[in-house]
This record gives C-alpha cells, structure tokens and sequence, in this order.
C-alpha cells in the first residue's frame, strides 16, 4: 500500500511518499481501505516532534473508509461497511487497521468526508464545554481558534445549548463566516484587539464563564478574560507555548482551569457513545461540517503546511 511516512520528525517536509507493507488484521479489528484522512492537531504536533511507533513511522489519528477484512473475534462490523475511526497513528496510508470499538458505522446518506471530519474534533469539542467545562444556558463562552476543526463544532454545540458564544480568528473574513454560516454572537481578531479586554468589552466588563483553548499560547489571555469562578478547559497546545500559571492568579477570583484529552474519555468514559451521536446529529443536518481543502495523500506535506499557514477554515482532508 501507499502511505505518507517520515524517518524523523521535523517541518512538513519530513514527509515521504512510498509503498510499505499492508498492515495486518488484529482478531478483534479491522482492517479499512481509507478514502478520507482528516489532519488533526495532534497529527501536526506529532510530525513536528512526537514519538514515532517506528521507522518509518505513519502519523495520524482518524480517517474513514470501507471495511476491507474483519479480525476472527470481531461481530458487529462487516467486510463492506462505511465507518470513520479513530488510533494513536497510522491514518496518513491508503490502508489502516483498526481496533474493531475505535470505528463507527457511518449512517446512509451522511458523505464519507464528512463523516471523517467528526469523532476526534466534535467529541472534543463536547466534552470540553459539557463534561468538563460545565456549560449551562445564558452563559457567556469564549471559543479560542474559532475557525478550527473543534472551534467551529464547539460554536455550534454552545449556541444550541443557548449560550452567548465568542471566538477569536485571525481575520475579519473568517469572523464574519462563523457569524452568517454558525450563528456566532461575537467575533475577536486577536490580530486587531487585545482579546481579554475585548471579551470583558463585549460582557459588559464581567468577562466570560468559560474559555475553550486550543490553542496553548493564549491561556494567560484566556484567564484574563474570565468573570469571578470562571473556568478555562486547556485542550491541545497548537503553538507549543510554555505557559507557566501563578496560582495565585486564580484564586484571586476563584478561577479553574481543566486540562482535557479527548482520547482518554474514549478509553475510561462515555466517549464512544458521545461520537455515535454526534455522528447522528452530522447525518440529520442538525450539526455542520466545514472541509476547507482536500489534499492527495501524496502531498501530505502540503497539507501539513497548509494548516500550519493558519489559512484554512475547517478541515483539511488527505485523499489517498
């Protein structure tokens, strides 16, 4: 099979287009014939600098495509079926072995990009509001990195759950999307406007509940912004940034911080079940994806540049 692979970590360029062995089919997995990759932070962390299962080494975390074999102890998949799923690595290749409980079955009717958009971005996206960020109607949320995967899926999932919702992007243009298309109530340039005052501005000066930070490198802004017992849920660290925390900054208004990683609720909590219906609300319209570009496998490198450039609005896919 054909697969994007590096030797060692390092800028987009790192990546190799070559053929490798087909990967094997565990007795309870299967093994799918990808169609779709969808490049996630982590993906583009993990290149840069993350630990590599071998040499060569296949990034990626999700992708969708079609059962091509089903492992000996496996009973609820079937050769043929359409499903997106979810592992530490191996998405980036024309095909990928799966634990058989990492995959869902996608609906009729849902496209298959899309459907290889959903688990990881909106799963984490939920939990970080609902489960750990405690979100209730009429509060004010702060959505960093708006234009992204889990921003735009978190915009969707705070505005249905009847909060005042706020996100920074890195352009009008971007802004004025998630306000027509997402029903986004404020928009933030953190380019134009410190984005803690901005925040305190557009609440009032009381700041908001709940910051989502996806983005690392803000989360002396994103405290900054917070009203007395506000919370912060800390996911990923796209800019790598090395924020220390004077404690005392939060105690003096009572404030939390919680730092959430989506694959551990897949493992120990509800997150298989949150995905399956998260995937429904997709397939019923009642969620949007956006896929900003599609790539060929071959040029996964720039894909990977792509995303770093902070161009994209969206999902950037990987078609093998």
């Amino acid at each position: 099979m054909k697969a994007a692979v590096y030797y060692e970590t390092g800028a987009p360029d790192v990546f190799r287009y070559e053929d490798v062995p087909d990967p094997a089919c565990p007795p309870g997995g299967v093994v799918i014939d990808v169609e779709a990759v969808s490049i996630e932070g982590g993906d583009v962390l993990n290149r840069a600098g993350g630990a590599m299962a071998g040499t060569p080494h296949i990034v990626g975390y999700q992708c969708a495509g079609t059962i091509a074999e089903v492992g000996s102890n496996v009973t609820d998949r079937s050769v043929g079926q359409r499903v997106v799923a979810v592992a530490p690595f191996g998405s980036h290749a024309s095909r990928a072995a799966y634990d058989a409980q990492a995959t869902w079955v996608i609906p009729d009717g849902l496209d298959l990009q899309q459907a290889a958009c959903v688990p990881i971005p909106y799963g984490t996206a939920d939990v970080c509001l609902f489960e750990f960020g405690r979100l209730r109607k009429g509060e004010a949320v702060l959505i960093q990195g708006g234009a992204g995967g889990v921003g735009i899926a978190a915009i969707q999932l705070a505005k249905r759950a009847g909060a005042t919702v706020l996100a920074t992007a890195s352009s009008d243009e971007k802004l004025a999307r998630l306000q027509s298309e997402f029903g986004l109530d404020h928009g933030i340039n953190y380019k134009q406007v410190d984005l803690a005052d901005e925040a305190r501005k557009l609440t009032g000066g009381r700041g908001v509940d709940l910051v989502v930070d996806s983005v690392g490198s803000t989360l002396l802004k994103s405290i900054d912004a917070l009203a007395y017992k506000g919370r912060v849920v800390t996911v990923g660290d796209m800019d790598q940034g090395k924020q220390p925390v004077d404690t005392s900054i939060l105690s003096a208004r009572n404030l939390t911080i919680t730092g959430v990683f989506f694959g551990a609720e897949l493992l120990l909590g509800n997150g298989r079940d949150l995905v399956a219906q998260l995937i429904d609300d997709v397939a019923r319209g009642t969620l949007k994806v956006v896929v900003d570009r599609t790539f060929p496998l071959s040029d996964a490198a720039a894909a990977h540049a792509y995303i770093e450039s902070r161009q994209a609005f969206g999902r950037v896919l990987l078609i093998p």
